[in-house]
């Protein structure tokens, strides 16, 4: 192969353009003049250069002139981008966090290979296969290398635990551990059940019919579907989610691109959902797939949308492999609600930087905080299919009712504590000192939420460490405000960390402004 391209270089003597010659003689070929590009710069550049660095840049290049969606990832980026969407991953089964240069154990997954062999939370992992991995300011990427590996193979851990003075030795069959899309679920109201959907991936729908179908055991008859922060995922799987609430014929979505002809998703009739009323929220960030869902609920007056405007991503990308296990994801389609609303909001080709502006474009322009800041083209107006009621393309979906941002709850104060990590560790300590007491102290989820408080010197620590890293609030007002967000934010991560996230999600949902303003409507509505 080395031969074959010292030839080709010696043909590209004298010059590049005799050389073009000869080899597109009789034609005018783009990818003919690309090759010969690369075969120069490879062959004739004064200094060696990366071949494989050279066609990936020049690809990025190619497509960073395109939408701000279409995309090249290496080899290395896929399996990290697609893993969140394929349902599994090859592990030992934790989740943890890192606390002072250790790994912690904040929870083994039920059922998994770390707690059938007896790991807990509060353990710290601190060697893996006899190589430490604490205290030696190991990347967090490089610790979880050692300790994935394909299923059935087997890793030693080494694991210090509280109140026992030896290092324990686990030896830990790596299996299949699943990547969950629903974050949380459970009856919120008397009757009314909710569910936090984070992404759309390859096990979604089934991980949602389970949900629907474990709340309506527990009497649900009206759904709050939460949406907010999902960044989508697999178009199929938001197909999927939406058919469990329409019936048979309903259009879901429809695709259309100028080489991809039209395709339209129609619900089957055999959802299990059908009924009951139905509340999604969403906001700013949720997007494509997220956006399917919420378009076909708004479109077919099947429900009632709660938040703030969503993100605006209308385009479909076909994954395109490449050999060496890159990928190019490259737009193909626009997709559109079943009213014929394309959602996809406004961008230059080439523009990426200003596209990823728009939410804080939005910010300013008081779109995220005054209903009244948000105007639509006559052009873009739709009607939905059974009401009739107008709806607007060209930008995200504008929900039924408007909840403005609260702006001064999240205090600059705080999200530099959040930022630096200082609340999380705080947390992780917390818990890692009072585990034992706080499960013998309240039973339940339940008799914790009713009567735990966060202790005054947990905060005070935080405030104080705050001031030792250089983050201060302005002044007293500012903590003062920032206090209240910080115990509700602490009290959540301790019922996550001592029982699951959809604990996390009820504490914090009773102060979330658009998760309030759906409770509010269903009760207004019975």
């Amino acid at each position: 192969m080395k031969q074959l391209k010292i030839i080709a270089a010696a043909l590209l003597l004298p010059s590049l353009a005799a050389a073009q010659m000869r080899i597109n003689i009789g034609s005018d070929s783009p990818l003919r003049k690309l090759q010969i590009a690369e075969l120069a710069i490879t062959n004739l550049y004064v200094d060696s250069v990366d071949e494989q660095k050279l066609v990936e840049d020049g690809i990025r290049g190619m497509i960073e002139k395109l939408d701000p969606h279409s995309s090249y990832s290496t080899a290395k980026e896929v399996k990290a981008l697609t893993e969140p969407l394929a349902g599994n991953f090859e592990g030992i089964g934790v989740q943890f966090n890192m606390m002072e240069d250790t790994l912690v154990v904040i929870q083994p997954v039920a059922g998994g290979p770390s707690e059938k062999v007896g790991i807990m939370a509060g353990d710290r992992i601190v060697s893996v296969n006899d190589t430490a991995i604490a205290g030696v300011k190991m990347a967090r990427e490089e610790i979880m290398r050692r300790l994935r590996g394909p299923k059935g193979t087997q890793v030693r851990l080494g694991v210090v635990r509280r109140a026992i003075a030896d290092t324990l030795a686990f030896t830990v069959t790596r299996d299949k551990i699943p990547v969950e899309s629903v974050d949380a679920s459970y009856m919120i109201r008397p009757g009314v059940g909710y569910i936090r959907l984070g992404n759309f991936g390859a096990t979604t729908h089934d991980e949602f019919v389970s949900a629907l179908d474990k709340l309506r055991r527990e009497g649900m008859k009206d759904l709050v579907l939460d949406l907010q922060d999902n960044g989508g995922g697999y178009l199929q799987a938001a197909v999927d989610v939406a058919n469990e609430f329409l019936a048979k014929g309903d259009l879901i979505v429809y695709t259309d691109g100028r080489n991809s002809p039209r395709v339209e998703y129609k619900a089957k009739g055999d959802g299990c959902f059908r009924e009951g009323r139905v509340f999604v929220l969403v906001n700013e960030y949720s997007a494509s797939a997220a956006e399917i869902v919420t378009g076909a609920i708004q479109d077919q007056d099947r429900g009632t949308v709660v938040g703030r405007r969503s993100f605006g991503k209308g385009l479909v990308q076909r994954p395109i492999d490449l050999p060496d296990g890159s990928m190019i994801r490259l737009t193909v389609a626009h997709y559109y609600t079943p009213a014929g609303r394309c959602i996809q909001k406004p961008y230059v080709k080439g523009e990426a930087k200003d596209y990823a502006m728009d939410v804080l474009n939005r910010l300013n322009h008081g779109e995220l905080t005054n209903a009244d800041s948000i105007h639509f083209a006559d052009s873009l107006k739709c009607y939905t299919l059974r009401r009739h009621r107008t709806v607007y393309g060209g930008g995200g979906i504008m929900p039924d009712y408007f909840v403005p941002l609260d702006t001064t709850i999240y205090t600059r104060f705080h999200r530099e504590l959040v930022a630096k990590g200082i609340v999380i560790n705080a947390n992780l300590r917390y818990v890692d000192e009072n585990r034992k007491r706080l499960k013998a102290t309240y039973k339940s989820f339940d008799d914790f939420r009713r009567n735990f408080e966060i202790p005054a010197a947990l905060t005070d620590s935080i405030v104080s460490e705050g001031a030792r890293s250089g983050i201060k609030p302005k002044d007293s007002a500012e903590l003062a405000k920032a206090l209240p967000y910080l115990r509700l934010q602490l009290k959540a991560l301790v019922a996550r960390d001592l029982w699951t996230m959809s604990d996390y999600f009820a504490v914090m949902n009773e102060q979330n402004p658009i998760v309030a303003r759906a409770v509010e409507l269903v009760a207004k509505e019975d």
